[in-house]
């Protein structure tokens, strides 16, 4: 009786090794060949295969619309940079509202008294400060510049716990302007503050955070801890005064 179940076990085993070996070598063989492909469970194989590839499709597309959107907004990104009273340089970057120049920024980096430089595509701006709110830490600042790009402004009812955003800011590499991109997530939001998952060097205050539309959501703090923190668009737009 033991013999009998040895023997069915090992007809079992080698099936089983025998199935496995045609599934991966030679159905798949048999699946190039022209006259094979009539027959059903070859086109079951085929269509399997097909399946793959729309996810890999999907997320090369998003890559793709992210680096468009990108393209759209790097455009109304201004960098920041300020010499103190006391020596102490304060890089960081603004944001573009209106294409005839008006730009918000933080106070903190253009503080009182400072020597202020505001460079856009690489060119130093002429420029005046307009006001300032130092309770919501913002500047308004007028380019001395006509025809500015611009985009839209979020609705910040619409926004989502999890959406995706992006910041777009301008560093100081060896004293040229340069563009710098970091994406993430929104973590928690309200009327005060947009909290993304994004960790960033101080450099980066002023950024704007975009969604992935490209419409700006508001214009990033950076904590102590190097968090992402953006004043919501709604507060700018009432300091810029539309």
């Amino acid at each position: 009786m033991s013999r009998i179940f040895l023997k069915i076990f090992l007809v079992l085993i080698i099936g089983a090794l025998g199935g496995i070996i045609f599934q991966a070598f030679i159905l798949p063989y048999l699946a190039t060949k022209p006259y094979f492909q009539r027959f059903q469970f070859i086109k079951i194989l085929t269509e399997r295969e097909v399946n793959v590839y729309p996810t890999e499709t999907v997320v090369v597309q998003e890559n793709i619309a992210l680096q468009r959107i990108i393209e759209k907004v790097e455009k109304t990104v201004i960098g920041v940079q300020t010499r103190t009273k006391a020596g102490k340089i304060l890089e960081g970057s603004g944001l573009i509202l209106t294409s005839d120049g008006l730009v918000v920024t933080l106070a903190d980096i253009v503080p009182y008294g400072s020597d202020f430089k505001f460079f856009w595509e690489k060119k130093q701006l002429p420029f005046q400060v307009l006001k300032r709110d130092l309770k919501n830490n913002l500047v308004l600042i007028k380019a001395e510049k006509d025809d500015f790009h611009t985009t839209g402004f979020a609705d910040l009812e619409k926004i989502k716990l999890g959406q995706r955003v992006f910041l777009l800011g301008i560093i100081f590499e060896d004293g040229n302007p340069t563009k710098i991109v970091n994406t993430g997530v929104i973590k928690a939001f309200n009327e005060n503050a947009i909290r993304t998952n994004i960790f960033e060097k101080s450099i980066l205050k002023g950024s704007p955070l975009f969604d992935i539309e490209g419409n700006v959501l508001g214009l990033n703090t950076i904590d102590f801890e190097g968090k992402v923190i953006a004043i919501p668009i709604n507060k700018i737009r009432e300091f810029a005064g539309f």
